[in-house]
């Protein structure tokens, strides 16, 4: 899924971005460009920062 048409970026650069250390809206869009011109979408990017983030969490927590 596309989550930043300025950019093209997609929810699987987001998400390895943020596997790669990106824990913030700024730091993804160095990583992938995601949010760098409009910011519409700002919004989903945290999103998926904080389901990652969970995600990673979760299993660290097993």
């Amino acid at each position: 899924m596309f989550v930043c048409l300025c950019t093209g970026a997609t929810s699987h650069e987001v998400a390895d971005a943020v596997a790669r250390g990106a824990c913030t809206s700024k730091q993804v869009a160095v990583a992938c460009g995601a949010g760098t011109d409009c910011g519409r979408c700002r919004r989903t990017v945290r999103a998926i920062i904080e389901a990652e983030s969970a995600k990673v969490n979760s299993v660290a927590a097993s």
